[in-house]
């Protein structure tokens, strides 16, 4: 039996290992080396054939210069919040656009729901880069919005959009939406019934009634929603290259540069070494809410 669970354990922890310890390794160790103008594009690296001293000279080679470094620029700092803060309000963007969708999918007739369902999770038919590229055509001057706001009057010029902080935040929250909906919707399909009918016969309205009982009920779906979506946010690359241009500041944009443009991988390594230590932060508390609502149910 023991065996058996060992081997049950063995899997996840054998792809752990292998798919996230051991190139964050490798990460980390490239964060710590100093950049060279040769392939690899940093030193120094691990060489067994020069035997002991070879092993002593990698390890003394080592250093905290490129984290030292971030600290003087004031580039990446900004990028740091500027990350925070885009993810930070996406998130509450999409919470506000996905909660009435998951509701309205909770409370709709069950033969319903599944089709419902399907039409969230419809645009992962589709590649990524794709979606985003089509709110390009939508978002320019010359696209599909604008011409339908000259169309009807409502405006006399078109509008800039596209390359604006606004653009950023209309693909993200048409991006993610499905990670927001999704988990709220899950929560609230379980929501029973009877609870809201109990509380509108001890007085509450139909407002007061969804404040104090559904909201509350599924709030497990929303926290869990707001880390699927802030989590990822914060690293984002492609929406903000986009339709964000070259105004948008983010930490993924920073990265992109320092890998490919710059080729200065070393520093590249210590900023995704640092975005890593800012998003185990909110996973480190989603798991230790996760342990106390367990412990609450059971």
């Amino acid at each position: 039996m023991n065996l058996r669970r060992l081997a049950l354990i063995a899997v996840p922890y054998g792809w752990l290992l292998l798919l996230f310890l051991v190139p964050f390794g490798i990460v980390l160790k490239i964060s710590l080396s100093d950049q060279a103008l040769a392939i690899p594009p940093y030193t120094p690296t691990f060489d067994l054939a020069g035997g002991w001293a070879g092993i002593k000279s990698f390890f003394t080679g080592l250093d905290l210069e490129n984290f030292t470094y971030l600290t003087t620029d004031n580039l990446y700092w900004k990028a740091y919040l500027s990350s925070v803060w885009i993810a930070t309000l996406s998130t509450l963007l999409t919470l506000l656009a996905g909660y009435p969708i998951a509701y309205a999918m909770a409370r709709a007739r069950p033969e319903w729901r599944p089709t419902l369902m399907m039409l969230v999770i419809l645009p992962f038919w589709t590649s990524f880069l794709i979606r985003i590229y089509a709110w390009i055509g939508i978002l320019g001057q010359t696209g599909y919005l604008n011409q339908l706001l000259l169309w009807s009057g409502l405006i006399s010029k078109p509008l800039v959009i596209l390359n604006t902080p606004v653009a950023v935040y209309i693909g993200i929250i048409y991006a993610y939406l499905p990670f927001m909906v999704l988990p709220i919707y899950a929560t609230l399909e379980k929501l029973d019934s009877d609870l809201l009918e109990a509380a509108e016969d001890l007085g509450c309205s139909r407002f007061s009634a969804f404040w104090l009982v559904t909201f509350p009920l599924s709030r497990p779906g929303v926290i869990a929603g707001c880390f699927l979506v802030f989590i990822p946010v914060v690293g984002e690359f492609v929406i903000p290259s986009l339709l964000g241009g070259s105004r948008t500041l983010m930490i993924g944009k920073v990265l992109w540069d320092e890998f490919f443009s710059n080729r200065d991988w070393p520093t590249a390594s210590a900023v995704a070494v640092v975005l890593l230590l800012i998003l185990i932060v909110p996973i480190i508390l989603f798991q230790r809410h996760q342990q106390r609502q367990q412990e609450l149910d059971a």
